[in-house]
């Protein structure tokens, strides 16, 4: 994999994207913070990986919700049986502007 260089353009670039302003002593500092980064990253580079699976999900993803099933609805009255806060057939909420 060809070494990636970190230029004051590129850190700048990345700056923009995620919307900060950087100082120039923050320019500095973080140019010399992103090769020092890139650096130990680069050291993944280096595992052989040949023969394995990509692993997305450290555990098997399984869906455990119920089916959506149609089922019977409550009568106004059965829901609204347990609130003091009604108006008609409806819960009584407060008030948003």
């Amino acid at each position: 994999m060809p070494e990636i260089k970190i230029g004051r353009q590129l850190l700048l670039k990345v700056a923009e994207n995620a919307r900060l302003k950087l100082s120039e002593r923050e320019i500095k500092k973080f140019l010399l913070d992103m090769k020092d980064i890139l650096q130990a990253f680069s050291k993944i580079d280096e595992a052989d990986t040949n023969g394995t699976e990509p692993s997305f999900h450290p555990v098997p993803l399984k869906n455990v919700f119920r089916n959506d099933e149609r089922q019977k609805c409550l009568k106004p009255e059965d829901a609204l049986s347990n609130t003091k806060h009604r108006k008609g057939n409806y819960f009584l909420g407060p008030k948003v502007v």
